[in-house]
């Protein structure tokens, strides 16, 4: 029985936004980030067929981005100077769960004191919820509504500045700054 080849466009849905920013942690000249990343494509819509399994195909895409990146300074290492330390990323294990790592500090600055101290302890520095409230004296019942209330708040601001789009993890899959949104990151 012959093995279904994968959705590209389903795949490339799914992964472009982390494939991305895994380049740009590499690359810092965007137009190169665009133009490996369509390389990287083109790659893997040819070789596709040849995955074995479904479960390894994150691993892939990044071994395929990662090879794809090693060639790009090697071949402008023929032409221009490699500086060494451009080479970092080498020893490096690459976390997709902070990509936008760099946009949430602004907006938990623009929280209210009361809501960027709570957010802070609790989803920033993994604090419980129930020793957060032993702490400050409330019940647990009532930390919690006030984390969610927090969550949302800080979710509006999110919406408020960026369309974004979620795959099925529920993970941000994509994001664009809207026209009129804002300038914090």
């Amino acid at each position: 029985m012959k093995q279904e080849t994968p959705d590209l466009e389903g795949i490339w849905s799914e992964y472009r936004a982390s494939l991305t920013a895994f380049l740009r942690s590499k690359i810092s000249n965007r137009d190169d980030v665009d133009d490996l990343l369509q390389e990287i494509l083109l790659k893997t819509h040819k070789s596709i067929g040849r995955l074995d399994k479904a479960e390894s195909l994150k691993s892939w895409l990044f071994q395929i981005s990662n090879n794809t990146i090693i060639d790009f300074y090697r071949s402008k290492g023929r032409s221009d100077a490699v500086i060494p330390e451009d080479l970092w990323y080498e020893n490096r294990d690459y976390d997709d769960t902070h990509v936008l790592e760099g946009c949430v500090a602004p907006f938990i600055e623009a929280l209210p004191a009361e809501m960027r101290r709570l957010l802070t302890r609790v989803d920033l520095q993994d604090t419980s919820q129930k020793d957060y409230a032993e702490e400050l004296g409330i019940s647990y019942s009532t930390l919690k509504s006030q984390v969610q209330a927090s969550r949302r708040y800080l979710h509006k601001l999110f919406n408020d500045c960026c369309d974004f789009s979620l795959d099925a993890q529920g993970n941000i899959a994509d994001y664009h700054r809207k026209p009129n949104g804002c300038d914090g990151c």
